[in-house]
């Protein structure tokens, strides 16, 4: 007897063959209709559970793309944003590569179709650098920075809502539909995710490719036709977005093996030993055959984004532009099967690896790099229950046999992608080690198959706790830091640059000085990329003047704040007094 998946209880017996049509007793005929009511009642609370999951999936979203696109309104360009943006602009119009070699296309080519859309006006006899060029393009062209600027994020911005689609499924391949959705939830309240998926930046885009290739990869071990090729595809899109993804290929070609190869084993192990062992060099041709397939692809993805930028693939670097490269390092980027312009935007990165830069943790100034930098960095950045979430998911990927076959594919990636990162010496900011909140988001669900009756409540909680701990920053996310650190208004007694003051708040500033400091004399001392006189703001920079002529509000940026100590502009700090802050990463001081 077939039964309706909707059905819980069996149907009524039939009457007995002797009895007449409608001679049915009373009883039998009363409890058949119950029957069929409690049937249809099922039928219908199991459609409206089915409507119950899209529509949540949907409020997740909803929600994120709000606070994504509120930010993107609200935020003047920081300091990046320019380069990509004039990058794009000089795709568009010139199909010329020549500007920021030291990232590949691909992200850029996704600002650029916000970029068309907004039709700025661009100066083709304009010739500087890639600096020079976003600025003129912002401000010296007759174009609104500000609606470039939001058209030039929004790509950005669908591109982190759709990756949340891939966190979703993911997470309820792992863990059914709850484990997708609390998967989901974490991802929509990272408030690292939001405030680098609002941007016209290149972060959320690689580390997206890279968690979507991952989740092919998994499912390859079922669907390995469709999905190795996607996975390649989607491995590629992140080679050709930031070289800093190069680290995860031999991890994600390992895991492409593997998910051909077990399949396989498992097919074999009910099959005679001897018969078994001999499927073994078929089984790890199969294996490298996945492999292979999976870095054609990638390779495919690379020169095709080169050449969607220049079909002639022109590339004539600037004598000294590209240094050189030796040792192993050097190697590596001669040995790399794509396009020219690709190898000298590698040795690129590691000239950049190689001049000099300041970090700031925790209240102190350094030289270099601290190879803790990272993690300590994700420590004040993320929401405290979002890190115990994490930190029980992935204990138990590592611990409970049933998800064990599941933990390589979301430990392995995200740790060695992160020890390349920590390895790094530029301690820039978390944006850096994004693919951690993403990639965490759905290790996350380990926690559900944890036997304990509290822990769904527990999970709930901590949830929760993220939740609001991420709008209560709303919409100053780029400053964000947990409250076991004070919070955002405390991250710059933490952290720098990108962490908490990366140009993003020029505008609120001019807003500020209009409202409550209209007429006083400012003196301006601001790290980004914005142009202040745009924005309304006429001040002078104090460290160009003597100390003793310098009255009125002194305006400085939280970064640079960090950087004065000892020097002019922090005797000025020093003998001052602060009367107000904007956005959390800009300090006003009345001297």
């Amino acid at each position: 007897m077939t039964r309706d998946r909707h059905t819980l209880v069996e149907p009524a017996p039939s009457p007995d063959a002797g009895s007449p049509p409608g001679a049915e007793a009373p009883e039998q005929v009363l409890t058949q209709a119950r029957t069929t009511v409690r049937a249809r009642q099922f039928a219908r609370l199991g459609h409206h559970r089915r409507l119950l999951v899209p529509l949540a999936v949907a409020v997740l979203l909803l929600q994120m793309a709000v606070a994504m696109i509120t930010t993107a309104v609200e935020q003047t360009p920081t300091i990046d944003e320019p380069v990509y943006v004039g990058t794009a602009a000089v795709y568009l119009h010139e199909h010329s590569l020549r500007l920021n070699p030291e990232h590949p296309p691909l992200g850029k080519l996704i600002i650029a179709a916000g970029v068309a859309v907004a039709g700025p006006h661009f100066d083709r006899g304009y010739d500087g650098d890639q600096s020079h060029v976003g600025r003129h393009l912002l401000y010296e062209s007759g174009n609104d920075p500000w609606r470039l600027m939001l058209w030039a994020r929004l790509p950005v911005i669908a591109l982190t809502l759709l990756f949340g689609l891939v966190v979703f499924v993911f997470g309820r391949e792992l863990a059914g539909v709850v484990g997708g959705l609390g998967a989901l939830a974490l991802y929509a309240f990272s408030p690292d995710v939001v405030a680098h998926g609002s941007l016209a930046t290149l972060d959320v885009p690689a580390a997206g490719f890279v968690l979507t290739s991952v989740w092919l990869l998994w499912r390859a071990r079922w669907r390995p036709r469709l999905c190795l090729p996607l996975a390649g595809a989607a491995l590629g899109a992140a080679l050709a977005t930031k070289m800093n993804t190069l680290a995860a290929v031999p991890v994600l070609l390992l895991l492409a093996g593997l998910s051909v190869w077990r399949p396989g084993r498992a097919a074999a192990s009910g099959t005679h030993h001897a018969a078994a062992s001999g499927t073994r060099p078929r089984l790890l041709a199969r294996a490298v055959a996945g492999s292979a397939l999976v870095a054609v692809v990638a390779v495919a993805v690379v020169w095709a984004t080169y050449l969607a930028v220049d079909p002639q693939l022109r590339w004539t670097p600037s004598p000294g532009e590209v240094p050189a490269v030796h040792g192993p390092r050097g190697l590596l980027a001669g040995l790399l099967p794509f396009p020219e312009a690709y190898r000298d935007g590698v040795r690129l990165q590691f000239g950049l690896e190689n001049a000099h830069w300041e970090g700031f943790l925790f209240g102190r100034r350094y030289e270099g790099s601290l190879w803790y930098y990272l993690p300590a960095a994700l420590l004040v950045k993320t929401p405290l229950g979002m890190l115990v979430l994490w930190m029980a998911g992935t204990a138990a990927f590592l611990t409970i046999r049933q998800l064990r076959s599941a933990a390589p594919y979301l430990l392995l990636p995200t740790a060695v992608l992160l020890a390349a990162a920590m390895d790094g010496q530029r301690d820039l900011g978390v944006r850096y080690a994004i693919f951690v909140p993403m990639f965490g988001a759905v290790a996350a669900v380990g926690v559900l198959a944890l036997r304990r009756r509290w822990v769904p409540v527990v999970a709930a909680g901590l949830l929760a706790f993220v939740a609001v701990s991420s709008l209560r920053a709303f919409p100053f996310y780029l400053p964000y830091s947990n409250e076991a650190f004070g919070g955002p208004t405390k991250t710059h007694e933490w952290l720098h640059d990108s962490n908490v003051d990366w140009g993003q708040d020029l505008g609120r500033l001019a807003d500020r000085l209009h409202d409550r400091y209209a007429g006083q004399r400012v003196w301006l001392v601001y790290k980004g990329s914005g142009v202040p006189s745009y924005y309304g703001i006429h001040a002078s920079d104090p460290r160009h003047r003597p100390e003793r002529k310098v009255h009125g509000l002194l305006v400085v940026s939280d970064s640079s704040i960090v950087k004065a100590r000892g020097g002019r502009l922090a005797r000025l700090i020093h003998s001052s007094r602060e009367v107000d802050e904007v956005g959390h990463s800009i300090t006003i001081f009345r001297r």
